[in-house]
């Protein structure tokens, strides 16, 4: 694996997940609990054995920086490292244009490591993927570009990801970026093959790329937009079928969600919960490895008035459960719930407090949320539309399914 190296695009703004994103970038939105949306692919990095990784970072990027710092440093590895790489302005005045711009101002740090390939990951998907395998593939292949990619039905990627078509060998012979009505897969109608905007490089062929198309006035500089779109018909692309993943300790390990909306990101911890997880955090064949405040263990006590009863959960450390009942929710570290408190199909981000006797349902808590003894949310929809009405716009959000996100630092019911 020496190399190769990775760049991870990590500068998302993440609109649609506010109030999330009012202080943070996307990548480093809490997730499942104890971790953070960009510890998936650096894990799939660091478990496949390569260790050379830049991470590009853009908008409100402080708080993935100090995880990247606390959490994932590399050291008494000749060679080896986990780097961020914020906006400089190197080769202009602008921000990042597009993903293939993020890329190309920081061309420099590639030509430094003198890789044979480069692999170009998102970072704000969940799901396992073992890249040695990807790399076989595309040496196999002997391919300028790979694109790893997913099954998924039509309707529910219209709009929203690139659609691909391969021929019987794999190689990629047609690419539409986010269309409205995405060309369905031959022999399975209905479904549609799409980008998960996993890119492995020839080094050489990446560079002239993105040389070529920063000359190019009327490009957007994106991969999915400008560079697949030219590369494809006159070179060697081709496409990783993720169907096929393998990782040790699992049956299946096709799991693959885009948390881009409250909606997707309520449902992908769900998936968590569970005797049957369909995203499995417990295989300690692929361990997750994240920061870990110094914290004790969660603690379950009853009350005078109240036992604790927690199930289909996940709890992280230093969590106080005083009498309360905890169903189908996800607690990040240091939640409270108090004396005769309901919690059910909820996500804690941190450091949040369910007074006595309250009732959550169905939201999402930023961090420091409290939520007033007896006071209820999440039971009637036409009563949770009234109380986001009362505070700045976007402060609490209510999804096309019903979720609710109360943003960061708020006190309910007070």
């Amino acid at each position: 694996m020496s190399g190769v190296l990775a760049m991870i695009l990590a500068g998302g703004e993440g609109t649609r997940l506010m109030p999330l994103t009012e202080s943070r970038s996307k990548p480093a939105v809490p997730f499942g609990g104890s971790y953070r949306l960009i510890d998936f692919v650096l894990n799939n990095f660091v478990n496949s054995g390569i260790l050379k990784i830049f991470v590009i970072t853009q908008y409100k990027s402080q708080s993935l920086m100090m995880h990247l710092k606390n959490g994932w440093q590399v050291s008494g590895i000749p060679g080896a490292f986990i780097d961020s790489l914020p906006a400089q302005m190197r080769v202009s005045k602008e921000w990042y244009q597009g993903t293939a711009d993020a890329i190309y101002q920081n061309l420099t740090f590639i030509r430094d490591q003198f890789p044979d390939h480069v692999c170009v990951f998102g970072s704000d998907n969940i799901y396992k993927m073992d890249v040695r395998e990807m790399l076989n593939y595309h040496n196999s292949k002997q391919a300028e570009l790979t694109v790893a990619a997913i099954k998924m039905k039509s309707e529910d990627c219209a709009g929203k990801f690139g659609v691909i078509e391969v021929d019987e060998n794999g190689c990629m012979i047609g690419f539409q970026e986010k269309p409205a009505k995405p060309k369905e897969i031959p022999s399975e109608p209905g479904y549609s093959l799409v980008s998960m905007g996993n890119y492995i490089f020839k080094a050489d062929v990446l560079i002239n790329e993105l040389v070529k198309d920063q000359q190019d006035s009327k490009s957007s500089h994106d991969f999915g937009k400008d560079i697949i779109p030219k590369l494809f018909p006159r070179g060697k692309v081709f496409v990783y079928d993720f169907s096929s993943a393998k990782i040790a300790g699992e049956a299946d390990s096709a799991y693959w969600r885009d948390v881009g909306s409250v909606d997707s990101f309520w449902e992908a911890h769900m998936d968590l919960l569970g005797n049957s997880a369909k995203f499995n955090l417990h295989n300690p064949k692929w361990a997750l490895h994240t920061y870990y405040p110094p914290l004790p263990p969660a603690n379950f006590v009853d009350t005078d008035d109240n036992e604790s009863h927690v199930s289909m959960s996940l709890i992280s450390a230093g969590c106080e459960i005083n009498g309360a009942t905890i169903n189908k929710s996800v607690l990040g570290f240091r939640c409270t719930a108090n004396d005769g408190a309901n919690v059910e199909g909820c996500v804690m981000i941190g450091d949040n407090t369910i007074g006595k006797g309250a009732k959550v349902r169905n939201v999402i808590l930023d961090r420091y949320v409290e939520i007033a003894p007896g006071f209820t949310l999440g039971y009637d929809i036409e009563e949770d539309k009234k109380l986001a009405a009362q505070y700045k716009k976007g402060k609490i959000n209510i999804s096309d399914n019903g979720i609710i996100v109360v943003g960061k630092g708020l006190r309910l019911g007070y």
